[in-house]
């Protein structure tokens, strides 16, 4: 996962806030002695007042009362300390907008260049519950991720590359790389927003693989005719799963842990099967997935997108098809490796578990 560090702390020693706030106090000391100075003097608080910001800024006006030698020699010595701090104090505030405004601007050019380096990665347009729910597990799959929001404060120190702005705007998704990214989630809050991006990213892009949240069960057939390949109600599908758990705990327990649990040994994972793959043209029974891998197939999905559950042996792989597996790390990449006609370690799995 990139991500883009954050700024130094804004209040620690040696920054322009720190020093912006030491001079302030500085300075407001200083009026306050000028101020209790000529109050000695004579002054009323009104006249000492003025005659202390007119001597400490240099304006030069008259003096509201004549100076006695102690009054010109306490003047003196305000207008060395005090012309300096202001000075001092004016810089520091100087510093402290200038320098902010060029770490954002050097932050966001640091960003940009990282998004332009950027193929493959999910975009997530909407930083709410539901966003961050799906960066986290996204991330959590080795998946580069960009954010877009519209509120600056939202995102502001997150972990992930992101862009602000509308996600509506095709700039925007531009700016997030949806040329050249490999899906795009729109989890902004309103179904109308979630249809303008799906739109949006059909048309800049007519590959991409978009997700889709809606609200409303209504909003599903529109969001596919805007371009959507998958549409989640988060609603729904949280309700479906809490009743699961009360019908079927155990299946529940035991899907949630394998799909979400990247700690266990097991995991569900899919493998597409392309023109290239060793697996293509030849049956089940002629791949022998099981006995050179470890892996178990639960279920093909044909190239039409129907399912087919505990395929029989005899089924032919084809082009365009995805096998639904099931094993450890080691045996999906060892199905990965003979999928793609890379040489595999010659013994079986099941020598390899005799030979521990």
């Amino acid at each position: 996962m990139l991500a883009i560090s954050g700024a130094r702390n804004r209040g620690a020693p040696g920054t322009p806030a720190h020093r912006l706030r030491w001079s302030a106090g500085a300075l407001v000391g200083v009026l306050a002695i000028g101020t209790l100075g000529y109050r000695v003097l004579g002054f009323g608080v009104r006249d000492a007042l003025y005659q202390t910001v007119t001597t400490v800024t240099t304006v030069g006006f008259r003096e509201v009362e004549p100076l006695s030698g102690t009054g010109k020699v306490f003047t003196i010595m305000l207008i060395l300390a005090g012309v300096g701090t202001a000075l001092y104090t004016f810089g520091a505030a100087v510093e402290f907008l200038v320098e902010g405004d060029l770490r954002q601007v050097q932050r966001r050019r640091h960003m940009d260049r990282a998004i332009s380096r950027l193929n493959g990665h999910v975009i997530v347009c909407g930083w709410g519950r539901v966003g961050r729910s799906i960066a986290r597990h996204v991330a959590a799959s080795n998946q580069t991720v960009v954010v877009i929001d519209s509120d600056p404060e939202r995102v502001e120190g997150i972990s992930y590359l992101h862009v602000i702005g509308d996600a509506t705007d095709d700039d925007v998704l531009l700016a997030a790389g949806i040329e050249r990214a490999a899906a795009l989630i729109a989890a902004v809050d309103t179904d109308a927003d979630n249809l303008f991006i799906a739109l949006s990213g059909r048309s800049l892009q007519p590959e991409l693989f978009i997700i889709a949240r809606a609200r409303d069960e209504g909003s599903d057939a529109k969001l596919r005719r805007a371009g959507a390949d998958r549409v989640v109600n988060p609603q729904a599908l949280g309700g479906a799963r809490m009743a699961a758990f009360v019908s079927q705990p155990r299946v529940a327990e035991y899907l949630d842990v394998v799909m979400h649990d990247r700690q266990q040994e097991f995991r569900l994972e899919e493998v597409d099967i392309d023109a290239s793959s060793r697996f293509a043209g030849r049956t089940l029974q002629d791949a022998d997935i099981p006995h050179r891998t470890g892996a178990l197939v639960l279920a093909l999905r044909t190239a039409t997108g129907e399912f087919i559950t505990n395929p029989s042996v005899a089924t032919t792989l084809m082009p365009g098809q995805t096998l639904i597996v099931i094993g450890t790390e080691s045996e999906l990449n060892e199905l990965t490796t003979a999928s793609e006609g890379r040489p595999a370690d010659p013994s079986t799995p099941h020598q390899r578990h005799a030979e521990r």
